[in-house]
């Protein structure tokens, strides 16, 4: 059954969430450009156990899309406004792309109300992104998008479609469909500027700006899963393993025949490794002592002093 969107209105905007399930919380956040859409596969299996909690981000969705704020930052102030309203205090969190690095900024704002981690594709790992998302951060980008996105242009890409498919999909491979069809939701004009306005927020011409690996020893305790797809042609492959490599105590799950999408491409399995991912694992618990230790130093706190999540809590192989 189709989860139905909801509406609340916080400070002064009105934002979309699907909520369904009961169980510990599970927040799904999804990349740029998308919705709450992008999680309809996986909702109902995931929302058996759990509280699913899925909002369109600001800008994006059914949700308003003012002249605004869309830096990461701003966007994990908004994830927790929305979970207060909504009663939640402590929450999994799942990020997809943007999401990714939304979830991650989350964890860095407010460890008290994280648990677990789920990056999946995510960004804020290294510069290198798709071309098209820089070009995109270019100056002027807004006219080439606006005619990009004109009737005559969509109507041209559709027919064009299985031509670019057979080639590549403009290096999109499997995800070509889906981005297309992403691309199509950008027809009104502040669909579009809240596009450009979230994506200048962190990615410029030369790839992203921003990077949580500066920052992830303070992850050190908190359970964290890594899911990327083999095929991804928007963030590359590697990514996943720096991440890992950042992350000691992470899991990392390959999909071979995912692209950036794995929860499309392979949604039963995504769900079996994220249910087993929360089966085998505790929530991390937040110590502001530690936490205020590692800051200072800079780095993890070592194994005998007490760490700012607690340190008998990780996130397996």
């Amino acid at each position: 059954m189709r989860p139905l969107i909801r509406f609340r209105d916080i400070h002064g905007y009105w934002r979309a969430f699907r909520l369904v399930g009961s169980g510990p919380p599970l927040l799904l956040i999804h990349g740029i450009g998308d919705s709450s859409e992008t999680w309809l596969e996986v909702i109902p299996e995931l929302a058996r156990r759990h509280t699913v909690i899925a909002p369109d981000l600001l800008g994006h969705g059914e949700s308003a899309k003012p002249r605004a704020d869309y830096a990461v930052a701003a966007y994990a102030c908004g994830m927790r406004d929305l979970l207060s309203v909504l009663d939640v205090d402590r929450v999994t969190v799942v990020g997809h792309s943007l999401g990714g690095g939304i979830a991650m900024q989350f964890a860095y704002q407010f460890p008290e109300r994280c648990e677990r981690l789920v990056l999946v594709g995510s960004g804020g790992i290294g510069p290198e992104v798709h071309p098209l998302l820089r070009i995109a951060a270019a100056p002027g980008a807004e006219i080439g998008l606006s005619v990009a996105a004109s009737a005559p242009v969509r109507a041209a890409m559709r027919l064009a479609a299985p031509v670019l498919r057979s080639t590549g999909g403009m290096r999109l491979g499997p995800d070509f469909g889906y981005v297309l069809e992403r691309y199509r939701a950008l027809r009104p004009r502040h669909a579009r500027q809240a596009f450009l306005r979230t994506l200048r927020a962190g990615v410029d011409v030369r790839g992203q700006v921003i990077t949580m690996l500066d920052r992830c020893y303070l992850a050190a305790a908190l359970p964290t899963l890594i899911v990327w797809g083999r095929r991804d042609g928007v963030i590359p492959i590697r990514h996943a393993r720096i991440a890992h490599e950042a992350m000691p105590g992470s899991r990392l799950e390959i999909f071979d025949r995912s692209g950036h999408f794995p929860h499309h491409d392979e949604p039963t399995r995504f769900v079996a490794v994220v249910e087993d991912f929360l089966a085998g694992t505790s929530p991390a618990l937040y110590d502001p002592v530690s936490w205020r230790r590692m800051l200072r130093d800079g780095r993890a706190a070592e194994p005998a002093a007490s760490s700012a999540l607690d340190p008998h809590l990780s996130s397996g192989a």
